[in-house]
C-alpha cells in the first residue's frame, strides 16, 4: 500500500553563511585550533546550528568557518544570522575581517 502523499506544500528556509577570522598572536596551528573549537562550539550551543572550520586550514592567523540554520520564515533565518555573526565578533577570541551570507528557500 502507497502512503498518500500531503496536498500541503513544506516551505523550508536556509541560510548559510562563513565567517573569516583573523587570530591575532597566534603563532601554532595548535594554539588556533583551540581557538576556532572554542568559537565553533560556542555558536553551535547557543544557535543550535550547524557550525564546522571550512578554510584557511593550515594558516596560523586566518580561520574560516562555515555555519547553517534551518526555519520556517525568511526574516527568523536572517535575524538569526546576523545575530550568529554579532555573537562571533563580541566572543572577542578572533577578529572577523569578512562575512558571506545566503538565504535560500526550498
Amino acid at each position: 500500500m502507497m502512503a498518500k502523499r500531503s496536498s500541503v506544500q513544506a516551505h523550508m528556509v536556509v541560510g548559510f553563511g562563513v565567517l573569516t577570522f583573523r587570530v591575532h598572536d597566534c603563532r601554532s596551528l595548535k594554539t588556533k585550533r583551540g581557538i576556532i573549537k572554542a568559537i565553533i562550539s560556542q555558536i553551535r550551543n547557543h544557535f543550535n546550528a550547524s557550525v564546522a572550520e571550512v578554510g584557511a586550514n593550515d594558516i596560523h592567523q586566518r580561520a574560516q568557518i562555515g555555519f547553517a540554520l534551518v526555519g520556517p520564515d525568511h526574516q527568523v533565518i536572517n535575524t538569526k544570522m546576523d545575530k550568529v555573526i554579532n555573537f562571533a565578533e563580541e566572543l572577542g577570541l578572533a577578529e572577523i575581517i569578512d562575512t558571506e551570507m545566503e538565504i535560500i528557500h526550498l
